[in-house]
């Protein structure tokens, strides 16, 4: 009873949460940009504001449509609603990959070199993941296509993992991580998301 409340509800729940909290910060920025009043670490955002749009709406309908879609009474019941979003999750990944992807483009001397390593690194293997897994759905391979998409799904929600671990620390401190500490947390909340995906993939 208590797994079955942990799978269906407590890890839905955090997963939202972690969602909603990246969501929320985005989008200040979001309306900071048009309002010029973004921070001034944040300023080199005006320059590219479709890059970071396109990332922000790429990363809510993604990481909303997740837990969704993994969900077992929506693919055994609601087949074609599962089908519809499911689309909807590919097309918000890719959206996600190619504006990382942009923005480290747009601004290559923004973060550490380790951490730009690790953005284009986990960019480029989202990107890599959606396709393994709609091509595994069109030869039928649908175990193959469910393990990709868990990858894809821990892939793209790195971002909100190293949110989680940010944010307290801000709420603490004042100031977020900055030099080697913002890299290992950058880089290992990413790296775990990596880690909890195939653990979980083991276990099904």
């Amino acid at each position: 009873m208590t797994r079955r409340l942990a799978r269906h509800v407590v890890v839905p729940a955090a997963l939202y949460f972690g969602t909603l909290l990246t969501i929320l910060l985005a989008l200040v920025q979001v309306v900071q940009i048009p309002l010029g009043a973004l921070p001034q670490d944040a300023q080199r955002l005006t320059a590219a504001p479709v890059w970071h749009f396109l990332h922000v709406l790429g990363g809510a309908t993604f990481g909303i449509l997740g837990p969704i879609q993994f969900g077992r009474v929506l693919v055994r019941k609601y087949g074609l609603l599962h089908r519809v979003m499911g689309r909807m999750f590919v097309a918000a990944g890719a959206m996600i990959s190619l504006s990382s992807l942009g923005l480290l483009w747009r601004f290559p001397d923004a973060y550490s070199v380790a951490i730009s390593s690790g953005r284009l690194l986990f960019g480029i293997a989202l990107g890599v993941a959606l396709a393994i897994a709609m091509h595994s759905i069109h030869k039928r391979d649908f175990a193959r296509h469910h393990n990709w998409m868990i990858r894809a799904y821990a892939l793209g929600m790195g971002a909100t993992a190293v949110t989680m671990v940010y944010f307290p620390i801000y709420l603490i401190t004042g100031e977020p991580p900055t030099g080697f500490a913002s890299d290992v947390i950058f880089l290992g909340a990413w790296t775990g998301c990596v880690v909890l995906a195939e653990t979980v993939l083991r276990r099904i």
